[in-house]
């Protein structure tokens, strides 16, 4: 019946609900695409004042240093000279729960840094999980909703342990390497000193002959990486839900630095073809042993913030902000965050809300932009508009730093997934990956939430498990009983 159609908020109906508008399979987002952009700009601002997503969170200042020039790969000026320290603005976050969730839930950990380079603002948003649980950001608010808790109810559960969570997973068949990873001990922790961040989004470095590498970010703690089991992280939960954030403050409040090693890993565009998965693809990592970590710098945490809500709450990040030297893939979630996240920031925080200390740039801020919602730094005269003659035609445009990348773009307009999906294989791959203890962890955690789910789900999640690997799959029909 045409009733049960889906549609737009104007009522047209959408044939595709799953698959952003772009230049070819694996090309560019269009800004045209209304169905994406008004599903993703009612998902943000579905909650006032919460973050929709990593809401709670952790905060310290410190600053960045680049072990070596990095000119052959990028322009970027905060790269370039090791005797420079760049300040930095670092929160760590839980991502799904609300701002009273317990530190040591399972759920993805939130990993931005914003840098204050002398080229404005850097942020680099990322998680402490190396892939996503969805390729394309038009899935992001059923995804999320699918974490949130029933809004009938309003009872989440946890992030992960009910029927709502089994029955999006098992209809999203991408999400299977995700929950080997979820569902091992990473996903529950017990510092953030002792967990890894991931740019999972792939980016593109540029060099000043206008020459392009893609890049995916790695940080690694000095201190070493450190979890918790099931059991004892539901204890802590109870016991000190702030943990994380507590020792955090703690040990910087103790004058005790703490660090983490900056890697990435390299591919040459002109080779993107060449893999049996596809790079862009945030629900599959690069292989280390064919695209080799390359150490870059070190980040240095050193002060906490002197107001919580004046610097942790309303410190505000977008993967939208870089700089000359760093620019954006076709990944399609990063393409997608592009627009989400300004687009929630300006409504949870106001049209200026980079005026606000913690996220105002340390150069100079010069445009014709006077106006909007909590405008409070001085007027810069009766000229707010460009070409003009008037106000001595400034501000002028910059100048171009080095040459900029040629990008040739080609094709139909199509709604279509990447055909190099291959949903299954790494997701198998990691679970080999694990030595026993970890496998144990990983299926036991699994046969938990899962056992919460309606039979129909868990044997339709079962399906997914069964294709990564037949051993996984095997111990998972055991422990759920089916």
């Amino acid at each position: 019946m045409k009733k049960d159609y889906l549609t737009t908020n104007q009522g047209a109906p959408v044939s595709d609900d799953q698959n952003s508008l772009s230049i070819g399979e694996r090309g560019p987002v269009l800004i045209k695409d209304n169905v994406f952009l008004e599903k993703m700009s009612q998902f943000d601002r579905e909650r006032i004042p919460e973050r929709v997503v990593h809401a709670k969170g952790a905060g310290a200042h410190g600053y960045f240093k680049v072990y070596k020039n990095m000119s052959r790969y990028t322009k970027a000026n905060f790269l370039q000279n090791p005797s420079k320290e760049t300040p930095i603005f670092v929160r760590f976050s839980v991502v799904v729960g609300s701002k009273g969730v317990a530190d040591t839930v399972r759920d993805v950990r939130g990993f931005s840094i914003k840098f204050y380079t002398e080229d404005g603002n850097y942020d680099l948003v990322g998680n402490h999980i190396p892939v996503f649980f969805i390729r394309d950001a038009i899935k992001f608010p059923d995804l999320i909703h699918a974490l949130k808790a029933d809004p009938v109810s309003n009872i989440p559960n946890d992030s992960s342990a009910n029927s709502r969570f089994w029955d999006y997973m098992s209809l999203t068949p991408e999400a299977t390497n995700m929950l080997t990873y979820l569902f091992s001990d990473i996903g529950t922790i017990k510092s953030y000193r002792f967990i890894e961040g991931f740019s999972v989004n792939t980016y593109k470095w540029v060099n000043a002959k206008g020459k392009a590498v893609y890049v995916k970010y790695h940080w690694k703690p000095l201190g070493g990486i450190q979890s918790l089991n099931s059991a004892e992280a539901t204890r802590l939960a109870g016991v000190d839900p702030d943990i994380a954030s507590r020792d955090l403050f703690n040990t910087l409040a103790k004058g005790i630095p703490v660090e983490y090693e900056l890697f990435v890993q390299i591919i040459e565009i002109e080779d993107e073809d060449k893999f049996d998965f596809d790079p862009l693809d945030d629900t599959k990592i690069w292989p280390e042993d064919m695209f080799p970590l390359m150490p870059v710098g070190k980040i240095v945490l050193n002060k906490n913030p002197e107001n919580f809500f004046a610097e942790v709450e309303q410190s505000a990040f977008c993967p939208a902000t870089i700089v000359p030297g760093i620019d954006f893939s076709n990944d399609k979630i990063l393409q997608g965050r592009v627009f989400s996240y300004t687009d929630t920031q300006r409504y949870r925080l106001g049209t200026n809300y980079l005026e606000i200390p913690i996220n105002r740039p340390k150069v100079p801020v010069n445009n014709n932009q006077q106006d909007g919602f909590m405008q409070i730094l001085p007027n810069h005269g009766s000229i707010n508009y460009y070409p003009n003659t008037l106000g001595g035609g400034l501000p002028k445009q910059a100048p171009q730093i080095g040459i900029p990348e040629k990008i040739y773009v080609k094709g139909y307009e199509v709604r279509k997934p990447t055909s190099k999906k291959n949903d299954y294989a790494q997701a198998g791959e990691r679970y080999c990956s694990l030595n026993s203890i970890d496998q144990d962890h990983l299926v036991s955690n699994i046969v938990e939430s899962l056992s919460h789910a309606i039979k129909p789900i868990q044997e339709r999640m079962l399906v997914h498990f069964m294709k990564a690997n037949k051993e996984f799959g095997k111990r998972i029909e055991k422990g759920l009983k089916l």
